[in-house]
């Protein structure tokens, strides 16, 4: 999720240059600070679109190494980077799905938790990471968390006993929470499908500024929202800009304030990001009632 200072982009791209912007993601060079509109990824579509050589030298690339697509969204290789891009250059706009929330989509399946796995979604905080932020992390992600339990039979469990090890490679917690301090989101995840190496939920230190639009429990919510498999709503045709691909099933009809929804791509949300009507309803779908 990225929160840039600039309305004046146009949501259409002209030429080469325009069409890169949107489609490689963030970009470090602008703060994560002041009115609250999204660089997304694959806004739209222009005939002048970049070769895979061009896409890849302009993409942005976290301090792990692990590519940012969507706005915040991972792609963990280069190879994951190509499918990508791939994707994006092959996909026509119009996607003619019939059918606010939707679920990604590996091989044909829907990405989410099993039964069994969706109760019992472990996590830990790198406290030291967060330094006296740490107990701010660990009550909005709580909250965050509530949102998601309250709308369908899933349960985010924290494990503070973790937080002394909390890193990728620690094996008893399904995803560790840690802070960075790049300026090109405030906040990424991961989708259910992905390795244990691969799912961290990372926190800019941007995401405390005060002059942020959304709360930092609002930021979780929607970064939540990817763990639990949810995709960003804007890539539904109704959105009509920042289309990303079409690994998707739709769960409810398209909903413009959807909490998975880019305000900036034209979404109705306004103040914080919070769970709408559908989005209970989808998670409600995907997973069974809370």
């Amino acid at each position: 999720m990225r929160e840039t200072t600039s309305q004046t982009e146009s949501t259409t791209p002209s030429s080469r240059a325009g069409w890169l912007a949107r489609l490689r993601g963030p970009l470090g060079a602008t703060a994560v600070v002041g009115v609250l509109t999204i660089a997304t990824a694959g806004a739209a579509f222009s005939a002048e679109a970049p070769t895979w050589k061009e896409f890849k030298a302009s993409a942005f690339q976290d301090d792990d190494g692990t590519y940012v697509v969507n706005g915040d969204e991972p792609a963990f290789n280069v190879g994951e980077l190509q499918e990508f891009y791939d994707r994006m250059t092959n996909e026509q706009h119009g996607h003619t799905d019939p059918l606010s929330l939707v679920v990604n989509r590996v091989n044909g399946k829907d990405d989410k938790w099993s039964a069994t796995a969706a109760l019992n979604i472990t996590y830990c905080i790198n406290t030291a990471s967060f330094g006296t932020q740490a107990s701010t992390v660990a009550t909005a992600i709580t909250n965050a968390a509530a949102a998601w339990q309250a709308a369908a039979k899933v349960k985010f469990v924290y494990k503070s006993a973790q937080n002394g090890n909390c890193t990728k490679t620690n094996s008893n917690v399904v995803f560790d929470v840690r802070q960075v301090t790049t300026s090109a989101y405030l906040a990424r995840a991961f989708f259910p499908s992905s390795a244990r190496t691969n799912r961290e939920l990372l926190v800019s230190s941007y995401a405390f500024q005060t002059g942020n639009s959304w709360s930092l429990t609002g930021i979780l919510r929607h970064e939540l929202g990817h763990t639990l498999g949810f995709r960003h709503e804007h890539t539904r045709p109704e959105a009509g800009t920042c289309f990303e691909d079409s690994n998707w099933r739709a769960l409810t009809s398209y909903d413009s304030a959807s909490v998975m929804h880019y305000p900036e791509c034209n979404g109705t949300n306004t103040g914080d990001l919070v769970l709408t009507d559908k989005d209970k309803y989808g998670a409600k779908a995907l997973y069974g009632a809370p």
